[in-house]
């Protein structure tokens, strides 16, 4: 018996749960939620909420990102819980920037667009998907510790999200290629549920497409897209019985799923399609299903010589569709294709000149389609230019290899720091890779380079969002623990110290960490600061290394309490006074 059939009660509480768990967990609920009827759909909301609540309590960057991802695309695709998702995007956005994310952070915009598309708001829509794509037109480097494969998921994911915004828009050409590169992406890693939902996202872009190529007269290509459609119609059986849809075993996908039964009978419209689209038009749930399958079913009757059944099918989704904001491309085919089939009392005068008529408003609207892809590739390429910017000013304070602040940029900051009573007390430390050396000298300096880089990763996330890393260099870090009392700092620092002792062996190859913290004293400058912590790294070092060695002010760190080196001590040692020279007269 899986989860979802087991009483809530029988399940392990969720702190027993794994990471991996609460991520699939999440993943299950939005295919669940997606086909529910409202009462469940709130209950599976709520369920998501908690497991993002206990991902913020155990606080792994990636994790957190990917359950507010979840929260935010199980409101988006709700529309009684829409509105609650702005609170939800805005903590994706500032999480994602703030660690670096750039994927899911692309896609937050992506979700973005998908609930302004539900308010009408059309334009900012646009201007989202634009951002979206501009940030994925970088060069992306996959993140190692999301591991390969749920890399290319979360990336298919994003590039789907895009697809559908654009889709839904009417820039078919354009979600056309987003979704191509998506299906790379789905090829190298996916399961059964995402290729699913992909060549679901496909046949639904295809169908629209074909749908306003007929509105302009161009019943050939339209025709190819509808091939298309059903074949791929015919090639999501497979994966769809293994998906995590809610699903009936007994049935096929097309008989389960509306935009799969349209889409074949849209290809090859005939009786044989009829009570199957009327099945699937008692549960549509949104208003591109309600669409697609009102003219599938409206042309099958037609088809079978049952015009006025075909007239009211249309008419009925006409009235559904009155005051819905979304699907504005789809909504036209409607009324266009209700207008055909039902036409005027004024007899064939009067439908020829509607026809007429018809046919220029068309050609308006398709170059308001061309205007709209000049729109978005100007917005995208001018999002592009400018990331491309601010990604050269901060190359020049940016370490290349680690992405942290380079040693320029901690200067500044540090003066800054130093400047300001408000930062004070201020905490410097300086941290070294114990067993670096040795990861070079056995593997390779690539090996190396992604050591430096999950370490870099891992300090960075276990400490404060006010706290600077930087990298030193080598493998030396400086951090900067702005407000943070000596022993505060103490403690934050063992923490980093213990996530990277804990990282597993494949990404850190045995690396620990030996850290020398020290408080910034009056009047004290960068350099004897800088040097201080040096000190009480190589202490932490000779101990065996993997510890962390915080020097008060009056202890042994080499210097007085004047700053002036203290005579007594070498290497932040003290020395016996019977080796001490007596000074000469």
């Amino acid at each position: 018996m899986d989860d979802e059939q087991r009483d809530p009660g029988d399940l392990p509480a969720l702190e027993e749960r794994s990471d991996a768990w609460l991520v699939g967990r999440a993943r299950e609920l939005l295919a669940v939620i997606q086909v529910s009827p409202v009462a469940e759909r709130i209950r599976h909301t709520d369920e998501v909420d908690r497991l993002l609540a206990e991902a913020q309590h155990r606080g792994e960057p990636r994790m957190v990102a990917q359950l507010l991802r979840s929260a935010v695309a199980v409101r988006v695709v709700n529309n009684e819980l829409a509105d609650t998702a702005e609170p939800l995007l805005d903590e994706l956005l500032a999480h994602t920037r703030r660690h670096g994310l750039v994927v899911l952070q692309a896609d937050a915009h992506a979700l973005r667009g998908r609930r302004l598309l539900l308010a009408g708001a059309e334009d900012a829509a646009l201007t989202e998907a634009a951002v979206a794509l501009a940030m994925l037109d970088e060069d992306m480097t996959p993140d190692v510790l999301l591991g390969g494969r749920n890399w290319d998921m979360i990336m298919a994911a994003t590039l789907m999200d895009i697809g559908t915004v654009l889709t839904q828009l009417g820039v078919y050409e354009v979600a056309d290629q987003v979704m191509a590169r998506a299906n790379k992406c789905i090829r190298a890693s996916a399961g059964p549920h995402l290729i699913s939902v992909h060549l679901i996202n496909r046949a639904r872009l295809l169908v629209g497409w074909g749908l306003r190529l007929e509105r302009i007269g161009e019943d050939e290509r339209a025709a190819e897209r509808f091939a298309t459609a059903a074949a791929i119609a015919v090639a999501v059986e497979a994966p769809f019985r293994e998906s995590l849809f809610p699903r009936d075993p007994n049935l096929s996908a097309a008989d389960q799923n509306p935009i799969i039964g349209a889409a074949l009978a849209l290809a090859q419209p005939s009786g044989a399609h009829i009570n199957r689209l009327q099945r699937l038009s008692a549960s549509m749930r949104y208003p591109r299903e309600l669409v697609i399958v009102a003219v599938a079913l409206a042309r099958c009757l037609e088809h079978e010589g049952r015009e006025d059944e075909s007239v009211d099918v249309l008419g009925e989704a006409r009235s559904r569709m009155y005051h819905e904001a979304a699907e504005p491309t789809l909504r036209l085919c409607l009324i266009r294709e209700y207008a055909r089939l039902s036409g005027p009392e004024g007899g064939e005068r009067t439908t020829g000149a509607l026809e007429h008529y018809a046919t220029e408003l068309e050609a308006q609207l398709w170059d308001m389609r061309e205007s709209r892809i000049a729109t978005l590739n100007t917005r995208r390429e001018h999002e592009r230019l400018s990331r491309m910017h601010g990604a050269i000013a901060r190359q020049a304070l940016q370490d290349p290899l680690t992405g942290l602040p380079n040693r320029r940029a901690l200067d500044e900051r540090l003066e800054t720091l130093a400047g300001s009573p408000a930062n004070h007390p201020l905490a410097v430390a300086l941290v070294d890779l114990d067993g670096f050396k040795g990861v070079n000298d056995r593997m390779s300096h690539a090996e190396g380079d992604d050591v430096l880089r999950v370490v870099a990763s891992t300090l960075r996330d276990a400490l404060r969002g006010s706290d600077m890393v930087a990298r030193y260099g080598g493998d030396e870090f400086i951090v900067l623990l702005p407000g943070a009392p000596l022993t505060a700092a103490e403690a934050a620092l063992r923490r980093a110290l213990t996530a990277v002792a804990g990282l597993p062996p494949d990404l850190s190859h045995g690396v620990t960490l030996s850290i020398g913290v020290v408080s910034l004293r009056p009047q004290e400058t960068a350099v004897r600061a800088l040097a201080r912590a040096d000190a009480a790294m190589y202490q932490a070092k000779r101990g065996g290394g993997n510890d962390i060695v915080a020097i008060h002010a009056g202890e042994g760190d080499g210097t007085a309490e004047d700053g002036k080196p203290d005579t007594d001590r070498v290497d932040g040692e003290r020395l016996d006074p019977a080796w001490v020279l007596p000074e000469t007269t």
